[in-house]
């Protein structure tokens, strides 16, 4: 039987408001949508996969599944940089923007440096430093 490869293509988060959604991705990060992106979806490309927003009952019709999710979502998403003052930069950055803060960037007990901002739905996206990881020149994680 042939395994799944250890890959991912697309990361759907299923919200409430795309528009306003779509909004604070383009405004707060500053990431484009893609041409294929109208007023039911979203996607924007990142290095490697994309990020869709999609509406919530929508995905939740889609995979045949209740749509009633509880206030904390068990996953995170994660933006890596490479030092503490790339992330604190980015951070300050995403606030002012407008972008809610979670958690202020702090040391962690494993040995890096993160903080998190949430979107306007209040998915998590943890703004971190990982001395341990290693990137390629288009920011992928190597190794």
């Amino acid at each position: 039987m042939k395994r799944m490869e250890q890959r991912l293509t697309l990361i759907t988060i299923g919200v409430s408001n795309i528009k306003k959604m779509r909004q604070f991705y383009e405004n707060v990060f500053g990431w484009q949508a893609t041409e294929n992106s109208n007023d039911n979806i979203t996607f924007f490309q990142l290095n490697g996969i994309q990020l869709a927003l999609f509406g919530k009952e929508d995905l939740a019709e889609d995979a045949q599944v209740r749509a009633d999710g509880t206030v904390f979502k068990p996953f995170t998403l994660a933006h890596n940089l490479q030092s503490e003052e790339e992330v604190d930069t980015l951070f300050e950055n995403l606030v002012q923007k407008g972008a809610s803060v979670a958690k202020k960037p702090e040391k962690t007990p494993w040995g890096g440096y993160s903080g998190y901002i949430a979107d306007p739905e209040e998915n998590l996206w943890e703004i971190a430093y990982n001395p341990y990881m290693e990137y390629d020149e288009k920011g992928n994680v190597i190794g």
